[in-house]
């Protein structure tokens, strides 16, 4: 009887706002598209067709700059180095932020609120302000020029993110399930092994397709701390080859697009699982 009696206003007002709220998703999704087509559509140009038409399709599309660009030993380099750098980092982060994440959720001891504070101030702090002295800390361990020294940092960068994140998922897990375990002879690290990483794998898995990405796409700390080609991840090999190429604008265009697209496959595949995960902590 109800929505009988419903004024028209609303269902009106849901009429005509939905093709707004499209057309404004439409023309966003499009600013941030739109460079990324121009790069991988670059790629397939000649030099002299981004020269007098940049915006228009390439006519004749040329393979050559991605096949020149496969064949050369230095983009497989890079890209094992960036591979092995998002792995172990993405490996790191979600260990060493899972256990301590469960410990400050499940637990009650002295300073907790002031750890999970630390952990949240963190997020104020951008590896921009703190290249400097993370470069003479990294310097003083003499892992410069080494694959760690970019890793160890970037799991640390990624630790408040992480506990932000899974803190909430692990505060979920009832603890009527933690007192069955126990009564049935389960002990804590028990109930973290094989409870507590089953309940929050939506936590996990969101936090490492986070960290993996962020490594992938790190620029300024590589670029502190390495200095030898053999050693650079992609996004310090992009610069180095368009130094290299300054003249061959599609070359480079097309060693760019197959640096990015490992990442956007990675994100676009786990979208969904990133939308959840975030969901999950914000509803914990």
């Amino acid at each position: 009887m109800a929505n009988r009696h419903r004024p028209h206003g609303d269902k009106e007002k849901y009429t005509w706002a939905s093709p707004v709220v499209y057309l404004v998703a439409m023309c966003v999704i499009s600013g941030c598209l739109a460079p990324v087509a121009f790069v991988i559509i670059g790629g397939f140009k000649s030099n002299s067709q981004i020269t007098t038409n940049p915006a228009a399709f390439p006519n004749p599309w040329k393979l050559s700059n991605f096949s020149n660009v496969l064949t050369g030993s230095m983009f497989w380099r890079q890209a094992g180095n960036s591979v092995i750098c998002a792995l172990v980092t993405t490996l790191g982060v979600v260990v060493l932020g899972v256990m301590a994440s469960y410990v400050i959720a499940r637990y009650n001891f002295r300073g907790k609120g002031a750890m999970y504070a630390l952990f949240a101030a963190g997020l104020m702090f951008p590896l921009t302000v703190a290249i400097t002295p993370l470069y003479l800390l990294v310097k003083s361990l003499h892992l410069t020029n080494t694959l760690a020294g970019v890793i160890v940092p970037q799991v640390a960068f990624a630790l408040p993110t992480t506990i932000i994140i899974l803190v909430p998922f692990l505060r979920a897990i009832p603890r009527e399930i933690e007192e069955a375990a126990a009564i049935d002879g389960c002990s804590r690290l028990g109930f973290f092994r094989r409870m507590v990483l089953r309940l929050s794998v939506p936590g996990l898995v969101t936090t490492g397709i986070l960290a993996f990405i962020g490594s992938w796409n790190s620029y300024m700390l590589p670029l502190f701390v390495l200095n030898d080609s053999a050693k650079y991840t992609l996004p310090l090999g992009v610069q180095a080859f368009a130094s290299e190429r300054s003249t061959d604008t599609a070359a480079v265009l097309a060693f760019t697009s197959l640096s990015m697209i490992p990442a956007l496959l990675f994100f676009s595949l786990f979208e969904r699982r990133i939308v959840g995960g975030l969901t999950g902590a914000v509803k914990g």
